[in-house]
């Protein structure tokens, strides 16, 4: 983007057609520079569709003179591949450019053709017509934990006044998986009837792709609620990349370390800096 969109303008370029259960994203003359910007207008996405209360939905996207920079790129594969695994029924995308054009006329009928990309609008809402709706079976993702191990993953320091979470090892593979660690979560921290600082173990943790906005809309729920401040240590290379482009555009210091030492140190930083600030 040529300068940076605020919640309407990104707003006036995402539409739900309720009726053929199809939301339409509009990436039209946009710029995409770098990763915040890619991050801020997924973010608001996410929390669109999340206002409609409906989890599935046909993904119409206007691609027409859209330029997607270097510095941008990884972002927007690892954010629309997430949001396509965690939404997405069936998606199109049209972009009337000569060089389309060319690719749809050049692969058609042979195995490089993607059936997924069109030069009008028109012939990309045709192919979702004929797409079948998954929203009557209401996939429900069974969780691949029980509470009670999910809840021995927790621990309480009342005198350093943090709570102690270790993801060790941990692949969350859906939203159920997500959800159910999160009511834990949050049934364990509201019994205690007070905030806590975070200190996250993620060695070895895996959030898969289907999982990762469910995930970050649960977590940024979480910290509004019961967080002083949360640190994170050992995130495999995955899982820290995940986290540091959430942390662009939400307004949230990832706070990242090496060690299990390290992130106490953060934390001792953080509530020096809260006692000074209130003292």
């Amino acid at each position: 983007m040529t300068k940076e969109l605020d919640l309407n303008e990104i707003d006036a370029r995402i539409t739900f057609h309720l009726a053929s259960e199809i939301m339409e994203v509009s990436f039209n003359d946009l710029v995409f520079s770098n990763s915040a910007q890619v991050n801020a207008f997924y973010d608001r996405v996410e929390d669109r569709i999340a206002e409609t209360g409906e989890k599935l939905w046909f993904f119409l996207v206007d691609y027409r003179n859209t330029r997607i920079d270097s510095a941008a790129w990884v972002a927007f594969a690892r954010r629309g591949k997430a949001l396509n695994l965690a939404h997405s029924m069936g998606s199109v995308r049209f972009d009337a450019s000569e060089v389309t054009r060319r690719q749809i006329e050049q692969t058609q009928g042979t195995a490089e053709f993607n059936p997924n990309l069109f030069y009008d609008r028109d012939s990309a809402l045709a192919r979702l017509a004929r797409l079948p709706s998954k929203r009557k079976k209401k996939l429900q993702h069974t969780p691949n934990y029980d509470a009670e191990t999910l809840r021995a993953r927790l621990s309480f320091m009342p005198e350093a006044q943090i709570m102690d979470v270790d993801f060790t090892g941990l692949s969350l593979e859906h939203s159920g998986d997500v959800d159910l660690l999160y009511d834990v979560i949050e049934e364990e921290v509201a019994a205690t009837g007070q905030k806590w600082f975070f200190l996250i173990n993620y060695e070895d943790t895996r959030i898969q792709a289907p999982a990762w906005v469910r995930y970050a809309a649960r977590g940024k729920v979480l910290n509004l609620n019961w967080s002083l401040g949360s640190v994170r240590y050992a995130p495999g290379s995955e899982t820290e990349a995940d986290i540091r482009l959430r942390a662009e555009s939400q307004a949230f210091r990832p706070n990242i370390r090496n060690t299990r030492d390290e992130a106490l140190a953060r934390i001792a930083e953080m509530k020096a800096d809260t006692n000074a600030q209130t003292g």
